[in-house]
């Protein structure tokens, strides 16, 4: 089958990993459905023939039922996103991330969808000592996101045949530049901080962290679509980059924008105590031996372009950076469903 003739349905599509990734699906010729709450619009979108987006709540199974039939594809990012969102209601953060799945993905294979890539996390691993996590590493919750994620994985595998192809994919945390952007994860705090306001606030410092560019993020999805079915049925991959610490994101976040914008201040950092015990350094050597795909955009990358976008854009000021709920998924979402 040639791409031009997938169909790809994608949940949560227009959020900040969709907005990225959607726009490159469509150049490469698949037609995409966009299946999204659009808590934070879809302006972004540039209008394309290919591309049809469906306002929908992945708990509504009816209207899920309607929407994935005739698709080849299931790719599923929809979900309330980051520890912190659960701050929100604890029932609509657990009828989102966890009680609809498994009726999403038995809907999806009834529907006729060939392949269902479902986007886990990598802070699944929640605390661990050890130099290198891998697959293996036994899950440990520290929050019901994190849980919940390691919840839906043995039940899309449960579901498996030689028709139904499921995969997963644990990335580490997301940085960089996306058209619906979100300024809630480490590194893209850390340089809005450090950008627009000239003062860098490290919340404990010596908790470790993995960390991979949005475009890697992106890439990894697109390898999925086009991988044999034989290796990737019913595999676990994690992907990440750059394993820092907290204080090491800061250090570098700071060396990158004083050093792209010399006129800037000397930016400062301070260290706060934090409650945010997750630590973990992740290994990702397996989606190479199977698949040969290893990142390739590092962490100044992300910063760099985030810094441009602050340079360039004309429709924000710097307050809306730190106080307008478009770029914060618990702010917004607060506010939308209260």
């Amino acid at each position: 089958m040639q791409n031009y003739k997938k169909k790809i349905f994608i949940t949560g599509g227009s959020g900040y990993c969709g907005s990225r990734l959607v726009p490159q699906l469509l150049e490469e010729g698949f037609a995409v459905t966009v299946y999204d709450k659009l808590y934070f619009g879809s302006d972004f979108f540039i209008k394309n023939n290919n591309l049809k987006i469906i306002k929908g709540d992945i708990r509504d199974i009816n209207l899920f039922k309607k929407s994935i039939d005739g698709h080849d594809i299931c790719i599923h990012l929809a979900c309330i996103s980051n520890d912190a969102s659960f701050e929100l209601d604890e029932e609509l953060s657990t009828t989102i991330n966890f009680d609809c799945f498994e009726p999403m993905v038995i809907a999806s294979k009834n529907s006729g969808v060939k392949r269902f890539i479902y986007a886990s996390s990598s802070s699944v691993y929640g605390v661990s000592d050890k130099k290198d996590v891998t697959e293996e590493h036994p899950l440990v919750p520290l929050t019901l996101y994190n849980k919940y994620k390691g919840l839906c994985e043995p039940i899309l595998f449960n579901h498996s045949d030689n028709n139904f192809v499921t995969t997963i994919f644990r990335p580490a945390t997301v940085c960089g530049f996306a058209p619906r952007l979100r300024l809630d994860l480490s590194v893209n705090i850390l340089t809005n901080h450090a950008f627009n306001n000239g003062i860098i606030k490290v919340f404990g410092g010596d908790q470790l962290r993995p960390n991979l560019h949005i475009q890697d993020y992106c890439d990894t999805v697109k390898l999925l679509i086009n991988a044999d079915a034989n290796i990737i049925q019913k595999q676990i991959f994690n992907v990440g980059y750059q394993n820092m610490s907290i204080k090491e994101l800061a250090i570098l976040v700071k060396k990158v924008v004083e050093k792209k914008f010399p006129e800037k201040n000397k930016i400062k950092i301070i260290t706060t105590l934090s409650d945010d015990k997750r630590s973990y350094h992740i290994n990702s050597d397996k989606i190479f031996k199977l698949l040969g795909f290893k990142p390739k955009h590092s962490i100044e990358d992300a910063i760099a372009e985030l810094c441009d976008f602050f340079k360039k854009n004309k429709t924000y000021s710097k307050s809306d950076y730190f106080e307008n709920d478009i770029f914060y998924n618990v702010k917004r979402i607060k506010n939308t469903e209260n």
